[in-house]
Order: structure tokens, then C-alpha cells, then sequence
């Protein structure tokens, strides 16, 4: 399956480099970012994703509307992150490749997808998109929606591709599903940050049986 190189922009943005609103409420995003963190599904390592940062995390500004936070671009290695490290997504347009934010850092590159999410589905309030080799290499056999392996993450085929996902799944407000263009990649999202979480997590833990009931172990 090809490898892309992790970390990249590729999408039109027009950023604002300024502070976020006053009224930013980041605890309970960074918390469970902070769990994500500690199991490895956020982070960085020296031999993989060319020594790069990966994985982010976002949440809907407000019931209703489109814009959300979503952890900065290269923020993966950091255990803790503060309000600079974070970025508002306030306009997407996802067929065009672009977005509009603003922040003391750019968004995730992968802050297009979450933006097809909560357009896509009014529900969602939470997106997490983590790296987890066990999940990945078992999308087959843990039924796992999934993008074709020729679609690049951060690019309007992308978009079209997670779009088509949601399409599937029907009328939902939570959901799993693996990028097999983009190494490791899988996303969870729901109606909190606890369910996406939970959802990631629970995956997690049925591919981990299934790596230990492998014949050649």
C-alpha cells in the first residue's frame, strides 16, 4: 500500500495568525487528546511517518455549525497542548480544497477530512484521527469502512472519498473507518469526544485479539 508522506498541507488555507476567541473552552479536547496520546494512536516516531508528528483531534464549536477546533499541524509529539496549539476551522469547502482558520498555528493536515465530517453529519460533535498499525492492517477482517489505497489523504478525492463513506453508513452519528492511502490512518468520530474515543479504543482492543490469535504467533 503506498506510503504519503505525513504532516503536509495540501489544501488551499487561508489562515489568520491570531489568538482564538476568548471564549475557547479546550479542557475536555485536550483531556482526551492527553488518553489518545498516552496509547500511542496520536505521537511520533523516530523510525515511521519520516520522523514526523501524527494523529489530531477536533471538536464542533457549537450544536448547529460547521466551524470546529482541531489540534495544530505538527503537534503530534507534544504531550500536553495549550490554546497556541490549537486552531478554529471556521469555513471548509472541501471540493474546492480549502479552508479558512485562524490560530497561532495552521490546522492538522488532516483538518479537511474532519470538515466533510461535521458537514456531513450534523450530529457529530467530536473527530479523532489516529495512527494504529493493528486496526489498519485488520480493516479486512474487522469489516472497517475504508478509502481505496490510491486516494492521498488531505485532497478533495479524499473528501469525495470519506463523503461516499458516510453516504454508506446512513443515518448515523458515529462511526470508524480506515485511509489505506495513508499509513496506519483511521478515523473515529461521534456525538462526544467520549464516544469517538470509546469507539477508536474498542476497535483498538478487537484488533489486539486478533494480532495474538494470528497462527504464526
Amino acid at each position: 500500500m503506498p506510503h504519503d508522506r505525513e504532516g503536509v498541507i495540501k489544501y488551499r488555507l487561508d489562515h489568520q495568525y491570531r489568538a482564538l476567541p476568548s471564549d475557547a473552552d479546550l479542557a475536555e479536547i485536550n483531556a482526551w487528546r492527553s488518553i489518545v496520546y498516552r496509547l500511542g494512536l496520536i505521537g511520533r516516531s523516530a523510525d515511521k511517518y519520516d520522523g514526523l508528528g501524527f494523529g489530531n483531534i477536533s471538536s464542533r464549536r457549537a450544536p448547529g455549525q460547521d466551524d470546529f477546533w482541531v489540534s495544530a499541524t505538527q503537534t503530534g509529539h507534544l504531550p500536553q497542548l495549550g490554546p497556541e496549539h490549537y486552531a478554529w476551522v471556521t469555513a471548509a469547502a472541501p471540493q474546492q480544497n480549502y479552508l479558512q482558520a485562524q490560530g497561532r498555528a495552521q490546522p492538522s493536515s488532516e483538518a479537511l477530512t474532519h470538515a466533510v465530517i461535521y458537514q456531513g453529519l450534523p450530529g457529530v460533535r467530536a473527530v479523532i484521527h489516529g495512527h494504529c498499525p493493528e486496526i489498519w492492517h485488520n480493516t479486512a477482517k474487522l469489516r472497517l469502512a475504508h478509502t481505496a489505497a490510491h486516494i492521498p489523504y488531505g485532497t478533495p478525492e479524499m473528501a469525495r472519498a470519506v463523503a461516499s463513506i458516510l453516504q454508506t453508513l446512513g443515518e448515523t452519528e458515529s462511526g470508524i473507518f480506515t485511509m489505506l492511502g495513508h499509513e496506519d490512518g483511521v478515523v473515529a468520530f461521534g456525538t462526544s469526544l467520549r464516544q469517538a474515543a470509546e469507539l477508536l479504543i474498542g476497535q483498538l482492543a478487537l484488533a489486539l485479539a486478533l494480532e495474538q490469535n494470528r497462527p504464526d504467533r
